[in-house]
């Protein structure tokens, strides 16, 4: 598994230069200067941070942090570490108002419910928040995250442009590490922040390492089941991952249109997004 790793992290030694212009371009095609993005203290918003100052400039890039009354105060000082280090002038808009008025209706909502909540509460900020500046919404979801469907449906899987959705976790990190994100934020164990001691492995139950490595044989190797447990992956954990992957497909994909007509959209009717521009 560790040389598996090494080499993923190392196949991104040339990547930001093609992310940047990634971003510049599928920007900037759709008559949009500006962007707007969740940052978190986490590892995926920070290099989004990173890269997207790179592309458009500091003043045209608009990060948004949103705590909530549980989230971690070191969350919140990283996040304004990034955009301390990166010259970005932060919004902060507290969530917890919106979400204890919602929940106060029903004190006994799971925390999956307030997370999801939570998740949709900021991405709907971000979006009203793209609309003041005129700006694209860029999303923060890497490969791991959007293959096992660990995120939010319409909250952080949701944007308009995402630089990260084919990078593992993994791939962030070494990422992350070559444009200088701090070390504070590098080695902090990965967490969405939605309740008090959260961790994404721990709620997992597995480390994205295994993930990544396991994903990466599978999606991107193409290997079987069978081939990639003679790797030496215990069945219980390919058979986690790989189920994973099949129920959240749904996220990954847009709404399913009834086909009635001759041309139906997502169907026959299916252009870039610049056509017409």
């Amino acid at each position: 598994m560790e040389q598996t790793l090494v080499r993923l992290r190392e196949s991104v030694r040339a990547t930001a230069p093609i992310l940047v212009d990634f971003l510049r371009d599928e920007v900037e095609k759709t008559g949009f200067h500006d962007v707007v993005f969740g940052l978190s203290g986490g590892i995926d918003s920070a290099l989004v941070a990173y890269l997207a100052v790179e592309a458009f400039g500091a003043e045209r890039v608009h990060p948004v942090i949103m705590p909530y009354r549980l989230s971690s105060a070191a969350s919140l000082r990283d996040a304004q570490a990034i955009t301390s280090d990166l010259g970005l002038k932060a919004d902060l808009v507290e969530i917890t108002p919106q979400i204890d008025a919602y929940f106060s209706r029903d004190p006994s909502a799971s925390l999956l419910r307030r997370g999801n909540k939570m998740a949709r509460e900021r991405m709907s900020i971000l979006f009203d928040h793209a609309a003041v500046y005129r700006a694209l919404v860029l999303g923060t979801s890497n490969k791991t995250e959007l293959l096992l469907g660990y995120g939010t449906q319409f909250g952080d899987l949701g944007s308009a442009v995402n630089a990260l959705g084919d990078l593992y976790k993994s791939q962030v990190r070494a990422l992350a590490e070559q444009l200088g994100v701090p070390a504070a934020i590098l080695h902090k164990a990965p967490s969405a922040d939605l309740w008090e001691e959260q961790t994404d492995e721990k709620e997992l139950g597995f480390t994205y390492d295994e993930a990544d490595v396991l994903l990466h044989h599978w999606v991107d190797r193409w290997l079987t089941r069978a081939e990639i447990e003679a790797l030496g992956f215990a069945p219980e954990l390919v058979e986690g991952v790989m189920r994973r992957v099949r129920l959240n497909h749904y996220k990954r994909v847009p709404p399913v249109i009834a086909k009635l007509s001759s041309r139906t959209i997502g169907i026959d009717f299916l252009y870039p997004r610049d056509w017409g521009m």
